[in-house]
This record gives structure tokens, C-alpha cells and sequence, in this order.
């Protein structure tokens, strides 16, 4: 059986249809698995040895849907549900396929009302049972991330003394939209809370700046990797590390697939979305009871109040781990 599984963005969207990737290679006889997402994203799959194709989206669709048509797949898992993925179903007539519920009316009650009628059910299983009619099963086994070779960040040479495995607290300070990041005052308040453990910042380009300015502020071990490792290289550093702080965001969902002990931070996001660090040891550091929260099923570029509660009332003063 040839099986196209679709999700073109982004990467902790796309971490999270590992389970299902894994559960149809392994449980229907004779898959073959092909992938369809965005070429930024290709790299997420370089390593794993669940997918037999990988189908990107560099050019135009109608290219892509050309490319798809000559594969004559026997069924289409859609974990993404918008409108390419549609039109892609669409202009495959004649192929089997399942599109997994993204729950908009639920969302938009919880957001626009507060009002929760989201069913307690990780995203995770939603995607699975986009692929029900194949007979796949919960195997257990998590989220994956393989880091090819060579991708393995060694601490002796690329980071300085002081800073060995198991021992130093990573932490990813970057997202996509402000209104899911902690402000930097915040930040160096979580450097202050966690010292005298070593810290490794992890983030983009984009990124860079701000952890250098928490760097200089905190007087403790903190080690800057913003921007200066790939994503692979990313992922050995939190694989390695004692365990992780991050934010809603797709690194959150890398640490989770090695199991790491999590304490994941949500500002205008909340953990009922469904998206919260899946079958590993997490803790979710919110501020409860605002009535302005969740503001978005996203986020902003600024907190739509002015005031940012759900961040700058973050209380950071717990016993981090020893």
C-alpha cells in the first residue's frame, strides 16, 4: 500500500506526525510512506527511517499535484486540513483519503468566549485518527527526531568548560510570535532562578540578540547558541541536556520526543489546544485565571491588552530540579 501523509508546516506540527508516520510504516503490511511538506522542512526527515519518499512544495501546486497523480497513492492522510491540502485531495479524486479534525468552532468558542468545549485529546491522537480506516494503533512510543550523523554536537570541543552532558539546563527562548515568548526581564529573572546551573539558550538567528543581553545581565554559566547551530545541532543539545525550559514552540516538541523532563512556558497559547509536550515528563508554568486568556489559538506581535499578565506574572520562583 502507497500512503501520502500532508503537512506542510511548521516544525512542531510536523514533530508531531511522527507517532503516525512510525505507526503506518510499521503496522500496515508493505507501506510505503511518502510525505508531502515544504522544502524548509525537508531536513526534519532526513534521518528517519519511516518515510520512503518525501514530496515538496518548491514550485507551483499544480506541479506538486502533477508529481503526486504519477505516484497512484492508495491513500491520503491530510494532517493539516487547509486549503491546499483540500485542493490537493481534491484533485487526486479517486484516492481514498482523511483529513483530521482541527476542532475550529471549539477554538474559536475558547478564544472568542472562553468558553472550552475542546475534548481532552492530544493533537497527537486527533492525527491518528485521521489514519483509523488503515487499522494503525497507539504503539506508545512517542514523538520521534532523528539527528543524522555527524549532526551530534560534542560538548568538549564546541562549548566551554563547564558544560557537560546531563548536567547544564537548556532552554529555548525563541517562538514565532511575541505574545509566546517571555519578555527579557523575565528571562534573566529565569537565568537568576536556575543559577547555578549551567544554561544553554537555544533559538534563531533571530534570537541572537536577545541572548546575548541575557548573557551579560545574569551572573551565571550561560552559554549563547543562539543562531550558532543548526536545527539537528539544536536537537544534541537538548537530547543532552538535564532537562528544558521552552515555550510553545516547535523545540518544545524536539525535547519531548527524547523524553526530557519539560517545564514548558504559556502566555496567550494554553496547554487545552492540544499541542503540550506529548509522553514525557512536563510541568506548564501559566498565569490562571485571566480573563483575557487565550487571546489567540497563535498569537500576536504585541499583547492585544497592552499589558502582557500572561507573561510578566509569571511566577518563576519554584524548586527547579537539583
Amino acid at each position: 500500500m502507497k500512503i501520502l501523509v500532508l503537512r506542510f508546516s511548521s516544525i512542531g506540527d510536523i514533530v508531531l506526525t511522527t507517532p503516525v508516520v512510525r505507526q503506518l510504516k510499521t503496522q500496515v503490511p508493505g507501506a510505503q510512506v511518502h510525505f508531502a511538506t515544504k522544502p524548509a522542512f525537508a531536513k526534519l526527515f532526513e534521518a528517519s527511517p519511516y518515510i520512503d519518499k518525501l514530496h515538496l512544495l518548491s514550485g507551483s501546486l499544480g506541479e506538486l499535484v502533477r508529481e503526486l497523480r504519477a505516484e497512484r497513492f492508495d491513500f491520503i492522510v491530510d494532517l493539516h486540513n487547509n486549503l491546499r491540502t483540500s485542493l490537493i485531495r481534491l484533485q487526486l479524486a479517486g484516492v481514498p483519503s482523511r483529513a483530521f479534525d482541527k476542532l475550529n468552532w471549539q477554538k474559536y468558542l475558547l478564544v472568542r468566549f472562553k468558553i472550552n468545549q475542546l475534548p481532552p485529546v492530544h493533537i497527537v491522537d486527533r492525527y491518528r485518527a485521521a489514519a483509523a480506516p488503515l487499522g494503525i494503533r497507539d504503539d506508545g512510543a512517542g514523538l520521534d527526531y532523528f539527528i543524522p550523523e555527524g549532526q551530534e554536537v560534542d560538548l568538549a570541543t564546541e562549548l566551554p568548560v563547564g558544560f557537560r552532558p546531563w548536567e547544564y539546563v537548556a532552554v529555548a527562548i525563541g517562538a514565532q510570535h511575541a505574545t509566546k515568548r517571555l519578555p527579557v526581564e523575565k528571562l534573566i529573572e529565569l537565568m537568576q532562578r536556575l543559577a547555578p546551573r549551567p544554561v544553554v539558550l537555544l533559538g534563531g538567528p533571530e534570537d541572537e540578540s536577545t541572548g546575548h543581553v541575557i548573557q551579560l545581565a545574569a551572573n551565571s554559566l550561560i552559554f549563547n547558541g543562539c543562531g550558532q547551530f543548526t536545527l539537528h545541532q539544536s536537537a544534541s543539545l537538548l537530547r543532552q541536556a538535564q532537562f528544558v525550559v521552552s515555550h510553545d514552540t516547535g523545540l518544545m516538541h524536539i525535547a519531548s520526543a527524547f523524553k526530557k523532563e519539560i517545564y514548558s512556558v504559556w502566555g496567550n497559547t494554553v496547554p487545552q489546544f492540544g499541542m503540550y509536550p506529548y509522553r514525557t515528563k512536563f510541568e506548564a508554568l501559566e498565569v490562571l485565571g485571566l480573563p483575557c486568556r487565550p487571546c489567540s489559538k497563535i498569537g500576536f506581535a504585541k499583547c492585544p491588552q497592552g499589558h502582557f499578565k500572561c507573561m510578566r506574572e509569571q511566577n518563576l520562583a519554584r524548586d527547579w530540579p537539583s
